[in-house]
Formats: C-alpha cells, sequence, structure tokens
C-alpha cells in the first residue's frame, strides 16, 4: 500500500474542512442551528457602548424626546383598559386627536392634562394657555425625535441581514443590525449582554411581532440601551399578548394589539394606537 496516500489523504481533508470553516462566517445563536451574517460583532472590550464601558455602538441620544413614553406627530389613540406610565406627547396635532384617555383635564395653567389610563402627564401642541410653553417644548421633542430616527438610520452595522429578517429564536449580542427587509419575530428573541451594552436595530421595512411572541433581556442588558429604527410604509405592529423591549422610533405608526406590553419608548412620526396594553418608560 502507498504509505503517502495513507498520509497526505487526512491531511486534504482535514485543510478543506479548516477553508471551509474560514469562509462561512460569523454566526449567531438561533433555532435552525445559526444564521450567517456579514461581519463579527465588536470585539470584548473595544465596543463604545455608554461611556466606553460596553460593548457595541453608542447609544442614540434622544434630547427631548425622551421625556415622553409616547410621542407621535398626528394622533394617540386607546381602546380597552391601558396603562401607561410616563408622559405622552403629541404635535403637531391637538388635544382632539388624543382619543380613547378619557376627557383629559387640563391643570390650572392649562400647559398640560391628565388622564385616568396614564401615570404622567399629557401634552399636546395647542395647549399654550397662559404663554405655557408647551408648544415650543413639544417641537423640539418632535426634532430631537427625527434626529435621533436619523442617526440611528445611519450607523455602521456589526451584522447584516440577520435571518434574511426572520429572527425568531435567536439570542443577539450588542452591536448595530441593519435589514434591507422588514424584521418578524415570530417566537421569543434574547438579547443578551450587559447594562452598558448597547444594540442599534437598523430596518428598512416593517417590524412585526406575532402573537405571543416576546423581547426578552438577559445578562443585565437594559431597554434604555436598545433602539429599534423602523422605516417601513406600516410601521411597528405588536401581537396580541406579545411583549417589546426598547425604544421603538417608527417613520410611520406603531400598533399594540390587545393585551401586549411594552417596556419602552413609543416615538411615531404618525400614530400610536393602544389596544388594552401596558406600555411602561424605561428606566433612565
Amino acid at each position: 500500500m502507498n504509505k503517502s496516500k495513507i498520509i497526505f489523504k487526512p491531511l486534504t481533508w482535514l485543510l478543506a474542512l479548516s477553508l471551509a470553516a474560514s469562509m462561512t462566517g460569523c454566526w449567531l445563536g438561533g433555532g435552525g442551528g445559526g444564521v450567517a451574517v456579514t461581519q463579527a460583532p465588536t470585539a470584548p472590550g473595544a465596543g463604545t457602548g455608554l461611556g466606553g464601558a460596553g460593548h457595541g455602538p453608542a447609544p442614540v441620544v434622544l434630547g427631548g424626546a425622551g421625556n415622553y413614553v409616547i410621542l407621535a406627530e398626528t394622533a394617540i389613540s386607546t381602546t380597552g383598559t391601558t396603562a401607561v406610565t410616563g408622559n405622552l406627547g403629541i404635535s403637531p396635532a391637538a388635544a382632539t386627536f388624543i382619543t380613547g384617555f378619557g376627557a383629559l383635564p387640563l391643570d390650572a395653567t392649562g400647559c398640560f392634562s391628565t388622564s385616568t389610563l396614564v401615570t404622567g402627564t399629557v401634552y399636546a401642541a395647542d395647549y399654550n394657555t397662559g404663554a405655557c410653553t408647551t408648544p415650543a417644548v413639544l417641537t423640539t421633542a418632535v426634532n430631537n425625535m427625527l434626529t435621533a430616527y436619523t442617526d440611528a438610520a445611519g450607523r455602521a452595522p456589526d451584522f447584516t441581514e440577520v435571518g434574511a429578517g426572520n429572527i425568531s429564536g435567536m439570542t443577539l449580542p450588542a452591536g448595530t443590525y441593519k435589514w434591507s427587509t422588514g424584521v418578524l419575530l415570530t417566537t421569543n428573541v434574547t438579547l443578551s449582554g450587559g447594562p452598558n451594552d448597547v444594540w442599534i436595530f437598523e430596518i428598512a421595512q416593517d417590524v412585526t411581532v406575532a402573537n405571543g411572541a416576546t423581547v426578552t433581556l438577559a445578562g443585565g442588558a437594559l431597554p434604555k440601551n436598545i433602539f429599534w429604527q423602523v422605516a417601513g410604509g406600516t410601521g411597528v405592529a405588536i401581537g396580541t399578548t406579545a411583549h417589546m423591549e426598547g425604544v421603538i422610533m417608527a417613520a410611520k405608526a406603531i400598533t399594540l394589539n390587545t393585551g401586549a406590553t411594552a417596556n419602552s419608548r413609543l416615538l411615531a412620526q404618525t400614530a400610536v394606537t393602544l389596544n388594552a396594553n401596558a406600555v411602561t418608560q424605561p428606566a433612565p
């Protein structure tokens, strides 16, 4: 028997396997055994994160938009038993475009109103009795929302086209993610990282969270450090009893279906629609 064949044939296979592995790229855990991505995440310790101490990109600065749990330009509506923790703001639309929250009685200054469904205060562009600064403050907040949206949309990605837009069942580390498609969550998705880690999701189309699906945080990750920038013509739809985490910045509408919950800021360039939901602003 030819000894060279005995020696070199296994070596040939090892070299082939090594080459194949090097060409495969990086993989994120998912239900199907992993999804190829085009670029590895930032190496541990090299990320920008918060104050340079975390992994992932620098956080998106919300400015005045960060004073609201819900901020919309055209309408905010609810049906059913909704509970909102944080301030509501609408501009340039008037208070009449906030519906389902009850009578919205103005305070003595006429600068804001209240609702039994809101643990916080409600602001609208036409609350200007007694020379209130409310209209100007809301204009600044909306401009800051648009600036934050543009900032998030322009970040250089660490990962592109993960799962071809279907991230169901995946565990995602901190980083900047970019899709030319929409993003779909049919089952739970976990964002795993520390309290200073940052996630930015740049999404060219819509986001759909299926009924009962949840975004779960692990390892100390915080919702205030998670940013969903959604450019789609419909916007964001969160299914019945689903759960969302993070700051949602939508070019169009944000809709929460019956019983859905969100530990989020809902920042919409059109309308926010609620249906018996619990919405809580992320802790600072």
